[in-house]
């Protein structure tokens, strides 16, 4: 007798046994804090945790629960997206954040433990990011349509961290202060040369010669980007100080009294760190002040996330302390000072999966709606990273002098102090029209 039929007439088949069985001790383990519940595909329901919060999922066939049961990094956000699987009780962002809240502290099973170890030997190899495959990775992302980030992001486009000084401020607000709290770290003064390398959408190029009028060059690889920023300086009047490249940082050439770089780190890759810095060191004057803006882990190096890699960020990495300093220190450049942003990523999440969710149809127009749960999945498995598995924000000030900034950080605040607040001025009418739309304020 053939093996399948066999398989098939004992009911082993359909069932997968050692798959449920290592996905039943894995959730025995992994789950004692909060309730799960699981509805298998025969319709059983099994039962682990006590406790809030408590959630419910069904999983719908056996393939799913065998993907699952083997790599759950890549699988679950797989299983969200094809509908293999869905949550009965509570949401998708619960489901995720009851899994890493107790993820931590929890011996995993060994073929978890296995595949991690082996993701972590071949980073570098995953990670290998010359220019064309940098060009690639960026268009996957951020060459997707300027309709898609209209529908979550600020008016400026800001895809990076907010800075909430409450949490009862607005995205537009909280974006602005961001831009506020760089600009006073930089101290931009008027004529210096500033770049920008990964300038996106122009927000913050275009907000540094707004409020210090230095000559700002953006480099990206992007090329909607590009022609987004350089179209919105030229409508803003600001294209005789602010020029946007479609440019390699590796390929910039000059000398700049200031440079800052937001949310493009984590796109380096690990194995380029030293060329990343060498080249920074070479661009920034010796009197220069930089400022490097990355998501990081406040844990020791662990592998890229599987799902993230293959279908967010290809090549995309977020680094930890102890990977970025060294190569600091290689470079000769001093670390002026180190902040870090703790939970204001997660805000930022909050409100993109908010707006996102509040434009589903016309994503769905534009995209279909498996598109729609990978971009759930990925702005609710990212707020639950930066809540409950240790993303957090490193604000990094170089220098290649002691001397390059005061003594003490006073300067920052009275700096900041000193710069328009342009979100309740030249934003004020975006901010209000944002608000309304999102039922914060009444309509005039």
């Amino acid at each position: 007798m053939k093996l399948k039929p066999l398989l098939r007439a004992s009911g082993l088949g359909r069932r997968a046994p050692l798959a449920l069985w290592l996905l039943d001790g894995a959730l025995r383990k992994l789950i004692p804090t909060g309730t799960l519940e699981v509805r298998l595909p025969d319709g059983e329901t099994r039962r682990y945790g006590t406790g809030t919060p408590a959630i419910a999922i069904v999983i719908r066939d056996w393939p799913t629960l065998r993907r699952i049961a083997v790599h759950p990094d890549l699988a679950l956000g797989e299983a969200w997206m094809e509908g293999g699987l869905s949550v009965e009780k509570g949401d998708l962002y619960g489901l995720i954040a009851l899994c890493l809240e107790n993820y931590q502290n929890v011996r995993l099973p060994w073929l978890w433990r296995f595949r991690d170890r082996l993701r972590m030997t071949l980073r570098r190899f995953t990670m290998y990011n010359p220019i064309p495959r940098s060009r690639r990775n960026v268009a996957h992302h951020y060459d997707l349509g300027d309709d898609l980030y209209d529908l979550f992001l600020d008016a400026e486009r800001q895809y990076s961290c907010a800075y909430f000084e409450t949490s009862e401020e607005s995205l537009e607000i909280a974006q602005v202060q961001k831009m506020r709290h760089i600009a006073a770290k930089l101290r931009v003064l008027p004529g210096q040369k500033v770049l920008d390398i990964g300038s996106g959408w122009g927000g913050l190029g275009m907000y540094l010669a707004h409020v210090s009028d230095a000559q700002v060059t953006g480099v990206t690889l992007s090329v909607a980007q590009q022609k987004y920023a350089t179209d919105r300086a030229r409508t803003d009047g600001l294209n005789d100080r602010v020029r946007f490249d479609l440019r390699d940082y590796r390929h910039q050439t000059g000398r700049f009294d200031r440079i800052v770089s937001v949310g493009m780190f984590e796109h380096v890759g690990v194995g380029h760190y030293g060329e990343y810095f060498g080249t920074l060191a070479n661009l920034l004057d010796t009197d220069g002040v930089a400022l490097v803006h990355t998501i990081g882990s406040a844990r020791p190096p662990r592998a890229p996330d599987p799902w993230i890699t293959k279908y967010i960020f290809p090549g995309g990495y977020v680094p930890s302390l102890s990977e970025i300093v060294p190569e600091v220190e290689r470079a000769g450049l001093v670390i002026a000072d180190i902040e870090v942003l703790r939970l204001h990523y997660a805000e930022t999440l909050k409100s993109w999966r908010d707006r996102f969710m509040a434009h589903w149809s016309e994503a769905a127009a534009q995209y279909d709606e498996r598109f729609c749960r990978m971009w759930e999945f990925y702005l609710a498995s990212c707020e639950a990273g930066f809540r409950h598995n240790f993303l957090v924000v490193f604000q990094i000030q170089l220098a290649h002098r002691l001397d390059a900034v005061p003594m003490t950080r006073d300067y920052m605040e009275s700096t900041k102090r000193q710069l328009p607040d342009l979100s309740r001025g030249r934003n004020a009418d975006t901010v209000k029209s944002n608000a309304r739309r999102e039922g914060r304020v009444a309509a005039e």
